[in-house]
């Protein structure tokens, strides 16, 4: 039995697996590692403050050498729909080109991990090691209920590999254009000011925490502009290297949580992620009064 990379891709696709749902990839793949012949085991793991999120981990063969394949198959959001020319969890294949979120990050790599065990399983029937799949729904979200204790896991019943290759899409152009050498880090940071709620027709009564964190956000920017000696709208931490781009500061959401057009908001929140690439990159407290 061998399993088609494409057709398998398309499959996982169609699960709608927004972090933390698994919306049935999980599934799907424990299937298709079973009737390979994979030992599955199901690990959903909770912490209080974070969502409940459902790993797979999947064993064939007993002995060493084992190699061990791992990704993950939760996706980041879709945004808005109407922007995409396809449905995103439709699978269209569109002049040889296959549309979907999570075709190349990473369930397309998902599928090519099955589709190459399953010929090389085919084609190997004295093969005596191990191959194993590590497979989280936590790597586009908190990444606290997913591979950390998926690692825990396979240590406390000594499943560790000897190997392991990770699938992600980290070649931009063509396959093999790009070795990753290091490990980049992120720190995601949250600002939120409280005020009073209240109607716009009476300012008096209320307090808009909307300006004040317009404020601290321009003076976070300023603050780095002034440490770093730049002018530049993109906030570049570092010169980067001879490996590494240079690591970057950028806000990701400004939310008030407001549907409505004539009522000020009780608070404002911002988001912002400190993305190091580099190796250069230095820490900086900036104090905002």
């Amino acid at each position: 039995m061998t399993i088609d990379p494409v057709n398998f891709t398309r499959a996982l696709i169609r699960c709608p697996s927004i972090t933390p749902k698994d919306a049935g990839a999980l599934d799907a793949l424990e299937k298709a590692l079973s009737e390979l012949g994979f030992k599955c085991t199901r690990l959903p793991f909770s912490e209080e403050g974070t969502p409940d999120v459902d790993n797979l981990y999947a064993r064939f063969g007993t002995s060493s050498p084992h190699f061990c394949f791992a990704g993950h198959t939760d996706v980041v959001p879709i945004g808005e729909k109407t922007q995409w020319t396809e449905d995103p969890f439709e699978a269209t294949i569109k002049d040889g080109v296959l549309y979907g979120r999570g075709t190349s990050d990473m369930k397309g790599g998902i599928a090519a991990f099955v589709s190459a065990v399953s010929v090389f399983i085919a084609e190997n029937k004295e093969f005596n090691g191990s191959i194993s799949f590590l497979i989280t729904g936590d790597e586009e979200g908190p990444a606290i209920n997913g591979t950390i204790k998926m690692l825990q896991w396979m240590a406390e019943n000594k499943e560790i590999p000897d190997c392991c290759i990770v699938g992600e899409p980290t070649n931009p152009n063509e396959i093999g254009d790009m070795a990753k050498i290091g490990r980049r880090g992120s720190l995601n940071s949250k600002i939120t000011t409280h005020g009073t709620q209240g109607h716009v027709a009476y300012p008096h009564l209320a307090d808009n925490p909307i300006p004040r964190l317009v404020e601290i956000l321009h003076k976070l920017i300023n603050a780095l502009r002034e440490i770093l000696g730049v002018s530049s709208i993109n906030i570049e931490l570092d010169q980067g290297n001879d490996f590494f781009e240079p690591s970057n500061l950028e806000i990701v959401s400004v939310d008030v949580g407001n549907v409505a057009s004539n009522i000020i908001p009780a608070q404002a929140t911002a988001n912002f992620n400190f993305f190091r690439t580099s190796t250069l990159c230095f820490c900086l407290l900036v104090s905002v009064d």
